[in-house]
């Protein structure tokens, strides 16, 4: 019966695409002809569903595929009513949902684009028709924002089994998946050697197009149909909740893997170095910045703030996945891909200024104050072209880059099947190059030098980085050729597994991990502040993060002093003092922050307003240099000796009549303490201590996490945690006492002493 299935499906599919120009079939059901939901499909006859499939060609031409011998379905389950059914459950007995669920509101009048492919197990596609058809459906996703994007496959083994959400994680890592992937035990369709794409639009529609047939045109057009279909007129603003809230990017992170941002390195995707300098550029691709240090690890600079498409300097500027990167000695730039934006970036290292050298940004024409002000408040996506007609020649998801000998940027895609010839001097693509064996003719000896790098790793290794058997290429591991660089006579070598840098010594043989230091130079990571565009938004949006402790008090308005005790839990280490740039305050309501130099002697005896006014005059003109020596005193104490298992931050707000609420939140380096005794502690419970670390108030299966460590193999005692610590305190204070002649206030000052201790 299956084989005769997938004859008949042969005939459908093989033949009738060589008929109608092959790329614009597509499997169309119509909204009348959609099967019953899943509890009703035993009462529907095959024969039935069997005469409600047809093939429509967009050229208007059709051709039948009824036909008598024809008893079986290609369709057996109805996907929008099977998928509404689960969206309730993320597990039940026929499904699992990993990485999320998609949004229950958009599911009436929503376009939905499901990928039917083997995200677990890719046996039947190869690995880069796989990864091509993923990199579709991505790009889509950014360029239509209110697009629901699903993950779908079938599975036969267990759909909560620890093999499976183990890769499933690292595929997910790897690919930097952010649509929920739904794992299911029903035949949904009978595919025998290539993935699909199942579009649909609440349950008005449906339509299926198989991954060879369906270019990125063809889903670009079909999305287009299915939005002219909606009764709505297309909304142009975000559905706001609440009085102000700037949208996000419609970029979407990947829940699955939350709690491995708190890695330092989080995803290492490509390295490059500058001999001269003794400088190198480490691409932390899912934290969306490169890390600039040198030799001995230490951290020297951070190149990007948050993901986003934006110029400008360094602790400014935004980038989504930058990967391979080059390092131009003459220029004293550094040449990188930002891969997510579909864009080559310019990184000035002198001015520490980040440009795009392609594309041009739109934006860059209008320099005025009003543009920059739109942009700050409402998101900028200069690569979000809708309106336009796609380019079937512009970079899509690049990743490696490579200086041609004649001046020539190589652009490459993480399979190596596309590149991209592009004018070093005017930024623009000359000329583009599809398949494998045609880019070797090109540039052979450039990726035959690179790969050479890679004969001398141990072949164990690098199994572990790739998912799929790398043997059908002419050059194994061509996909690791921007992980690799030479130093010195070091191979440093990015283990995108271990979420560490390997140095291998050309000598002695041996690998050892990289040991970082200088952590405090990246700062505040993005992800676990409230950005204070959002402190009128919902509850929701404020609760995002983890609270380490909230307490409320009752005082007098005036001058609040707080001396936060955080107790780091007793089996870790912090590895160097918190800084100043790694601590994040945030007033509202009726308190403002005292920074240093705004702080002054006060007294609790009864000051006159207009007295007041002269003192601070007074302190602003003559106590300057008491005011630096104050921020000097306090810069010394902040990165003095740590103090043992206990890490303390201060903060002095003035806080008037009415409520208020700090927000404290600072980020520790930690890592587990170093055990004299080898067996004290077992792999498993070192594993666990780190997964509870990185995993703070996560829906997130510890499980998950814990066998994504175990299988990392790497010493979990150099793994370094970035423990996120969120405290809220709030106030309610009275009106000011008034003083004996009724007309003035007295001031106070109040010391608060908060212990706080990390779960």
């Amino acid at each position: 019966m299956t084989m005769a299935l997938r004859v008949r499906r042969l005939k459908a599919h093989r033949l009738l695409p060589l008929l109608s120009a092959g790329n614009r079939c597509s499997l169309l059901i119509k909204d009348s002809i959609l099967l019953p939901p899943l509890l009703n499909y035993s009462k529907t006859s095959r024969a039935d569903i069997n005469t409600r499939c047809r093939y429509i060609c967009h050229q208007d031409h059709r051709y039948s595929t009824i036909s008598e011998a024809v008893s079986e379905p290609l369709v057996q389950l109805d996907f929008p009513s099977f998928i509404k059914s689960t969206i309730d459950k993320p597990e039940g007995p026929s499904h699992c949902w990993f990485n999320g669920i998609p949004d229950k509101k958009s599911m009436e009048a929503g376009i939905f684009l499901i990928l039917v492919a083997g995200f677990v197990d890719s046996s039947s596609i190869t690995e880069a028709n796989f990864v091509s058809m993923l990199e579709k459906v991505k790009f889509l996703q950014h360029r239509y924002p209110f697009l629901q994007i699903i993950g779908f496959q079938d599975t036969k083994i267990p759909l909560c089994s620890s093999d499976i959400c183990t890769h499933l994680l690292g595929r997910t890592l790897k690919e930097y998946i952010g649509f929920p992937i739904l794992l299911a035990n029903k035949d949904v369709l009978e595919i025998s050697c290539e993935a699909c794409y199942v579009l649909f639009n609440g349950s008005k529609s449906s339509s299926i197009y198989y991954g060879k047939e369906a270019d990125i045109v063809i889903l670009d057009k079909a999305i287009k149909d299915f939005r002219a279909q909606e009764s709505e007129t297309p909304k142009i603003m975000h559905n706001l909740t609440n009085t102000w809230v700037k949208p996000t990017d419609d970029f979407k992170e990947p829940p699955l893997c939350f709690p491995l941002r708190n890695l330092l390195l989080y995803f290492p995707g490509g390295i490059s170095v500058d001999e001269c300098g003794n400088r190198l550029f480490l691409s932390d691709s899912n934290h969306h910045r490169v890390i600039v240090l040198d030799g001995n690890g230490m951290i020297l600079d951070s190149i990007g703030s948050s993901p986003g498409h934006e110029d400008g300097e360094f602790e400014s500027a935004k980038l989504r996945r930058p990967a391979a990167s080059f390092y131009h000695a003459a220029e004293d730039c550094l040449y990188l891909v930002d891969s997510e934006n579909h864009a080559i970036r310019r990184a000035d290292m002198g001015r520490r200024v980040v440009e795009t050298l392609y594309p041009r940004s739109k934006t860059n024409k209008n320099s005025s104050i009003w543009s920059w002000m739109l942009g700050k408040l409402w998101p900028r996506n200069d690569l979000d072209a809708e309106s336009e007609e796609l380019n079937l020649d512009a970079l899509v998801f690049p990743w490696h880059i490579l200086k041609s000998p004649n001046g020539d940027l190589l652009i490459f895609n993480r399979s190596c099947e596309t590149l991209w010839i592009m004018d070093f001097a005017s930024g623009l693509i000359r000329e583009v190059v599809k398949g494998f064996s045609n880019i070797l003719e090109i540039c052979e000896p450039l990726i035959l030098e690179k790969s050479m790098l890679l004969n001398q790793i141990p072949n164990d290794w690098l199994q572990k980085q790739m998912d799929a058997d790398c043997s059908s290429k002419r050059i194994p591991y061509v996909e690791l050729i921007s992980s690799v660089e030479t130093f010195q006579d070091q191979i440093l070598i990015c283990d995108t597994v271990g979420q560490t840098v390997l140095k291998l010594n050309r000598n002695s043989g041996s690998i050892s991990s990289f040991q970082f230091s200088n952590l405090g130079i990246l700062g505040f990571p993005y992800w676990s502040s409230s950005p204070l565009e959002r402190v009128c938004a919902a509850d929701a949006a404020l609760a995002a993060n983890f609270i380490d402790h909230i307490e409320s008090f009752n005082l007098l308005p005036g001058k609040i002093d707080i001396q936060l005790n955080v107790d780091i839990p007793e089996y870790v280490d912090l590895i160097e003092p918190l800084g100043e740039s790694c601590i994040w305050r945030q007033t509202r309501g009726a308190a403002t922050e005292i920074f240093e130099a705004d702080s002054t002697i006060t007294s609790s005896e009864k000051v006159g307003v207009s007295q007041q006014w002269y003192d601070e005059i007074d302190h602003l003109a003559f106590s300057t240099s008491e005011v630096e020596a104050t921020i000097d005193e306090g810069t010394m104490s902040c990165f003095g000796e740590i103090p043992e298992g206990k890490v303390e931050i201060s903060c002095s707000v003035n806080s008037s009549p009415g409520t208020s609420e700090v927000i404290i939140c600072a980020v520790l380096y930690l890592r587990l303490k170093k055990d004299s005794d080898a067996c004290s502690d077992s792999r498993q419970s070192k594993a666990a201590r780190i997964a509870d670390l990185l995993n703070p108030g996560t829906r997130v299966s510890i499980d998950v996490i814990l066998q994504f460590l175990l299988a990392s193999k790497r010493d979990l005692e150099e793994v370094i945690i970035t423990r996120p610590v969120h405290v809220r305190l709030k106030f309610d204070c009275p009106n000011h006492p008034k003083a004996d002649n009724s007309k003035d206030i007295i001031l106070t000052e109040t010391s608060l002493n908060v212990n706080v201790a990390l779960k």
